[in-house]
């Protein structure tokens, strides 16, 4: 190895140690996933990190503690400004202010003694896949919190995986749990159709009948939520009489515009302290385009977040050729990055 292979190396190593500090940084992405660097991670554990130590009894004992004591509420005007800082989303905004209107009302009715009608805060959203649904369910959580409605205010995402099991009995006992760890929160559950399973064999319906019984004894403390595809979720609430009773308020999250699709990649570029060269934006915007054929397979804002991860590492393939790379360098999304990524060139 020579020395101009052995400072492109030590470059590479750089880059990569900068990215991923940088991307780490971001926190959480739109989506409310936590954004992993696209160049994987090879970060080992801190060395005064213990590990497989088996817990004794006062550190069990100072995680039950921890676990008792909950965040205070958020201040709804808090809540509310961060739900209208969501790009898009116009008309799922209307609807949880409405909502958040009639909550205020029913409790404002409750402490006059004036008589109140039944309100169902179980909710099912429908639409394409990165349409923002975990973001908004996210967000409800806290807001109930807020609201009081809830006493925790957390989001207990789960599928038919994290519910269903493959003998008698255990679907009910796994369901459970998943309860018991989304009381007094939400229960969002993604493509929930895919409970309804077509075979003799198949415990989908004894979930079924466990979260609908939960939701009966936890009407004070608990939510549920239930998520997918427009026309599956419709012909699933309506197959089951216990589910059409318990679920009447459907949100339909509408695919996200070219220009709002764009505007997830500049926030996007933000959060990372990344900066567009001049006249990349529509380059960027041609890409959106061009891969948003079908807004279903591409996935929304989930589609923007693959094509910002293959600009980086482009970007990142072009830095590791150069000897001095500045912090400029690192911030500079170029010309050559989207071309590179888009496979016009090699």
């Amino acid at each position: 190895m020579d020395k101009k292979d052995e400072i492109i190396l030590q470059q590479l190593d750089v880059i990569r140690s900068m990215s991923e500090n940088n991307l780490r940084k971001m926190g959480s992405d739109f989506w409310g996933t936590p954004f992993e660097g696209v160049l994987g991670s090879s970060r080992s554990a801190p060395k005064n990190e213990k590990k497989d130590v088996p817990p004794t009894a006062a550190s069990k004992t100072e995680e039950k503690t921890a676990e008792e004591v909950l965040p205070p509420p958020e201040k709804i005007e808090d809540l509310l400004a961060e739900l209208d800082s969501y790009i898009g989303l116009t008309e799922i905004k209307e609807e949880v202010h409405n909502l958040i209107n009639m909550v205020q009302v029913y409790k404002m009715r409750r402490e006059h003694d004036l008589p109140t009608t039944d309100m169902s805060l179980h909710m099912v959203f429908t639409g394409n896949p990165g349409t923002g649904k975990t973001t908004v369910a996210r967000i409800m959580a806290r807001i109930y919190h807020s609201l009081g409605i809830l006493s925790k205010g957390q989001l207990v995402e789960v599928d038919r995986s994290g519910l269903v099991a493959g003998y008698v009995g255990q679907t009910a006992l796994k369901t459970q749990k998943v309860i018991e760890k989304a009381m007094g929160g939400v229960l969002f559950i993604d493509e929930a159709y895919a409970l309804n399973g077509k075979s003799e064999n198949d415990f989908g319906q004894e979930a079924i009948d466990t979260i609908l019984k939960a939701m009966e004894d936890h009407r004070d403390d608990l939510v549920v939520i239930v998520a997918g595809y427009t026309h599956l979720m419709d012909k699933f609430i309506h197959s089951n009489p216990g589910l059409e009773s318990r679920f009447n308020r459907f949100l339909e999250f509408a695919d996200y515009s070219s220009d709002e699709l764009v505007a997830i990649f500049r926030m996007q570029c933000k959060k990372g302290c990344y900066e567009l060269d001049d006249g990349v934006e529509e380059l960027v915007r041609d890409y959106i385009v061009e891969e948003n054929g079908d807004s279903e397979s591409f996935g929304n804002a989930r589609g923007v977040r693959n094509i910002f991860e293959h600009i980086l590492v482009a970007q990142n393939n072009r830095l590791a050729k150069m000897e001095n790379v500045t912090r400029e360098d690192l911030m500079k999304i170029t010309e050559d990055d989207i071309m590179h990524a888009r496979g016009k060139i090699d």
